[in-house]
């Protein structure tokens, strides 16, 4: 028996800029095998993570809400997630076949959040690692690397941290990397699911997010290439770099820099590899024509932009991400191409949902790119709004893929950028276009109006409000 219902693949990496893409005209980063398969679906050039950071764009991804109603506006672990709907969940509830390889970053860690099965490995997060009497109980790929390499291998060995821009390839055999081990698992996935339902896989790598370990290979590629230049704004009066965890390190010198965006970009050309995998496992079992895929990651990555590297502010290398869609061939409903609107984490679950007939549940804020992805121009939405707690560096932003406007509420301070010409934050125009700042900020008002921090009063933003990672009035617990 087969199927005659459309599957879902769903690829997500870790930290992924949404410059880093040959296809994207990245002078550096090879990824001929995304550019292929995507050579005949739709490219965003402006898709954003509206809060940067790994819990927050997750929760926006599984369950296609704002920040604002699922709850998350900053980073903090082990918070219970209950949410009415997911993506896997409704997916299920329609008669798919929902699995999840790799990172959910959810809590409890084990929580499905609607998928039948997850072959779990979300990295080496502190939280779990000090909590967990038995590591193996929360991570799947720990005791399958002790059973393949010796019980006494962990995935500590290269020596590098989990958060840090120090370099050192990976100790083992390439196949025995937490990339290719998602590949494999969701390659078996494949072979061994129910061939009489459609699936809904999620392929969830947790590179190129540190730890910068690539295969030695993949390293070499890039050794002897010349990088671009490091961008610096005009705006920055931060001489230093932010300091991480103390098993982290953040190198200042110039090589060790150098070395730490080719580590990077490194990883990503690995994880492009594996991809080719998951085409060929696709091809073999004769599912190609019947897929839709996606790919996307949650966040990018300032890798030493601006004097900073991680995430979680408004800046493009942090905020910006990859969102990648293609349709079975002859799918009447896809024009390939590039688009221009601006699209968030959010909008995946309803376009995967309106892609293959599933009614979209009423909690879901996103919106289908579909009718983005056609011949005619789609009715879109203006901006997106973002934001991240994180103490006197809290800001929020809005873009709308050709301006941004950011605000630290901290502070005070607003910055304001030409994407269209200065997609590299390099120029803060604040001064010079005091009207869109005007403009920009009256809609950051409407977004904050009402918010629990108590960012808004008599209309205009109130500056040293206290920022929180999580919203109370989301009744996450």
């Amino acid at each position: 028996m087969k199927n005659e219902k459309m599957n879902v693949v769903l690829i997500m990496a870790d930290q992924w800029r949404g410059d880093c893409l040959s296809c994207a005209g990245h002078p550096v980063v090879e990824t001929p095998n995304l550019d292929r398969v995507f050579h005949d679906g739709v490219v965003f050039n402006q898709a954003y993570s509206a809060v940067p950071s790994c819990i927050a764009a997750r929760a926006a991804l599984l369950t296609g809400m704002t920040q604002r109603n699922h709850g998350r506006v900053g980073y903090k672990d082990r918070v219970n997630w209950d949410y009415d709907e997911t993506l896997p969940g409704t997916l299920a509830a329609a008669g798919y076949q929902t699995h999840c390889v790799g990172k959910m970053h959810v809590f409890p860690a084990r929580s499905l959040m609607g998928f039948h099965s997850v072959d779990l490995h979300d990295g080496y997060l502190h939280t779990e690692r000090c909590n967990a009497a038995d590591y193996g109980l929360v991570d799947d790929y720990l005791p399958w690397l002790r059973e393949k390499c010796g019980s006494d291998v962990d995935i500590t060995d290269g020596g590098v941290g989990c958060n840090g821009y120090s370099v050192n390839p990976w100790p083992h055999e390439e196949r025995y990397h937490p990339t290719n081990w998602v590949t494999s698992k969701s390659i078996d996935f494949l072979r061994r699911r129910d061939p009489t339902k459609p699936f809904f896989l999620k392929v969830s790598y947790h590179r190129p997010h540190p730890p910068l370990d690539p295969p030695r290979n993949y390293l070499d590629r890039y050794m002897n290439k010349e990088l671009p230049q490091i961008p610096v704004g005009d705006w920055v009066d931060d001489k230093g770099f932010i300091r991480r965890n103390i098993d982290s390190p953040v190198p200042f010198s110039d090589s060790q820099i150098d070395l730490a965006r080719k580590a990077y970009y490194a990883q990503l050309t690995h994880i492009d590899c594996q991809i080719n995998r998951i085409m060929h496992a696709l091809l073999e079992h004769s599912l190609e024509d019947n897929t839709m895929l996606l790919f996307v990651s949650d966040h990018g990555d300032m890798l030493y932009d601006h004097n900073m590297v991680a995430k979680a502010v408004g800046f493009n290398g942090s905020a910006r991400i990859p969102f990648m869609v293609k349709l079975p061939d002859g799918d009447q409903r896809m024009a390939r191409g590039h688009v221009d609107a601006p699209v968030e984490l959010r909008d995946v679950m309803p376009t995967i949902l309106d892609a293959v007939g599933v009614d979209v549940p009423a909690t879901v804020d996103g919106r289908t790119v579909l009718p983005l992805c056609g011949k005619g121009q789609a009715d879109w939405r203006e901006y997106i709004h973002g934001e991240h707690s994180g103490g006197d560096q809290s800001n929020h932003w809005i873009t709308n893929g050709r301006e941004m406007y950011i605000w630290y509420s901290a502070t005070g301070r607003e910055l304001y950028f030409d994407l269209k010409d200065d997609p590299d934050n390099l120029h803060d125009l604040s001064a010079e276009k005091a009207d869109r700042v005007d403009y920009l900020r009256s809609k950051l008002i409407i977004e904050l109006t009402g918010r629990e921090e108590g960012y808004v009063k008599d209309g205009a933003l109130v500056v040293g409000c206290a920022a929180v990672p999580v919203l109370g009035e989301a009744g996450l617990k």
